[in-house]
């Protein structure tokens, strides 16, 4: 998956499973399910609730019965913490160096990156109003 896509991946995984009212073990969703809602492979959700996971928004179980479930209630999960669980906006990616002896080939990389940072913290700060019952509620 192209890193562009990740958070939208994220967002709509964490709301199909609010959707489902997918709560606890018992109420796993498997990622082939996932996956035909986004339409991608499962392989991808795999990935994705594995990063979801280790930032506390879902859970996941392996096995033919396996799946994920979501930890925290659909408004209790802002946008913001999905875009930090996907790791910002690092799809924005980052200045490559510049040539040495060039002023601007120097000095470019840090601006190009102290904008991002920006746009990283403006993003961040708009998704902090929405939550994923929000994208639910939406639809």
């Amino acid at each position: 998956m192209s890193d562009s896509q990740r958070f939208p991946v994220a967002a709509h995984t964490l709301a199909y499973l609010a959707h489902r009212g997918a709560y606890s073990r018992e109420q796993a969703v498997s990622s082939s399910v996932l996956a035909a809602s986004i339409p991608t492979n499962p392989v991808v959700i795999r990935r994705m609730t594995t990063q979801l996971s280790k930032a506390g928004l879902v859970a996941t179980c392996s096995g033919v019965s396996g799946g994920a479930w979501l930890l925290k209630k659909a408004d209790a999960i802002h946008l913001d913490e999905v875009l930090s669980a996907v790791h910002g906006c690092a799809h924005l990616g980052s200045a490559p160096p510049g040539a040495k002896g060039c002023p601007v080939g120097q000095a470019i990389p840090k601006a190009v990156n102290e904008a991002m940072k920006v746009a990283n913290s403006a993003a961040s700060g708009a998704l902090s109003k929405i939550t994923v019952a929000d994208l639910i509620n939406s639809i």
